[in-house]
């Protein structure tokens, strides 16, 4: 079993997030030895300055947390995050081309980000608590499809969080040759190891130090 620390992404995505909170982040993260800081762009330099040195990598979200923006802005977005010192990348698949059944976009807007990141971390969010089963394992399929090394629940910012049969669902999908994130709502002890043994091997959560306290 993975150093349960290493599987958390220690995550702050408030609007109102500032300097300080990002780096009071960034040294629980490094305390802990958390996976790495989820953050939104404007702070990736704050949090890469801080994390100089560590092993705690900084996880950066685009086209967050609707997913409906351009595939280009997308683009942009995620060259721009990497250019600025993102290790990992959280994108938010298009959901509407999604539930239209328009996997080829869907798979194709994937894939370009991931060209975009290269070899760093893509993870690819599907806002799983707007999608039924059918949608999520096509969702799965798609990312698997463009080379995407995670998926992931949720953003954390719409109607609902992971639950543990969605992520064993994922994980029943994409197999062992890919990675799960569980993400949203997951702030208890009880949650967290639920989630694993659902079959996420990373967790994104804002209770990181509480759940391993």
């Amino acid at each position: 079993m993975m150093n349960k620390n290493k599987m958390i992404d220690h995550t702050l995505l408030k609007p109102d997030a500032s300097a300080a909170d990002i780096q009071k982040l960034c040294e629980e993260a490094k305390v802990y030895d958390f996976a790495s800081v989820c953050i939104n762009p404007c702070n990736i330099e704050t949090a890469a300055a801080c994390l100089a040195g560590s092993d705690v990598r900084v996880c950066c979200v685009i086209g967050f947390p609707l997913g409906a923006m351009t595939k280009e802005a997308k683009v942009f977005e995620a060259e721009d995050a990497v250019r600025r010192g993102a290790q990992e990348i959280d994108m938010v698949l298009n959901i509407g081309r999604l539930k239209e059944g328009d996997d080829a976009y869907v798979t194709e807007e994937i894939r370009a980000v991931k060209t975009a990141v290269g070899e760093r971390i893509l993870k690819v969010i599907l806002e799983t608590c707007l999608l039924n089963e059918e949608e999520i394992i096509r969702a799965c399929k798609d990312a698997k499809a463009a080379g995407a090394d995670f998926v992931k629940t949720s953003t954390g910012f719409s109607a609902g969080g992971a639950k543990a049969e969605t992520v064993r669902l994922m994980r029943e999908t994409v197999g062992d040759d890919m990675h799960v994130k569980a993400s949203g709502g997951i702030r208890t002890k009880e949650t967290f190891e639920e989630m694993i043994e659902a079959g996420a091997d990373r967790i994104g959560t804002s209770s990181g130090v509480k759940l391993l306290g």
